[in-house]
């Protein structure tokens, strides 16, 4: 399935492949592709699969929706207890320059799979 939502003013093209798609028809709640864009000492990008999200939300269908977040770190380092250093949201002063173009996501071994991309 192809499907085009609008994320700050911009379009972005949903793919699913149908693996996903039966995933999704069994769910009885809604799933949330969050497109993470992480600034820091590097750029990342990641897409997280949450359940229950607030904030700014597209709707694919009844079972997805689609969120775009940039975030960042307040400084660099590898000192950081866990796997990554806490996360804060990100103020762009334009994030609709950075919203990606497409979003795909796949549905293997019981776990999602997403990648996005401008």
């Amino acid at each position: 399935m192809q499907k085009q939502i609008e994320i700050k003013g911009k379009k972005v093209v949903v793919n699913l492949t149908k693996a996903a798609e039966k995933a999704l028809s069994s769910r009885d709640k809604v799933l949330v592709a969050e497109m993470e864009l992480y600034f820091s000492c590097l750029i990342r990008k990641q897409v997280r699969f949450k359940e229950n999200l607030d904030g700014d939300l597209a709707e694919v269908s009844d079972n997805l929706s689609v969120r775009f977040r940039p975030v960042m770190t307040k400084s660099c380092g590898i000192d950081y207890e866990g796997d990554e250093p806490p996360l804060e949201d990100f103020p762009i002063e334009k994030p609709e320059a950075f919203v990606p173009h497409w979003l795909n996501i796949d549905y293997k071994k019981h776990e999602w799979i997403g990648e996005f991309g401008f």
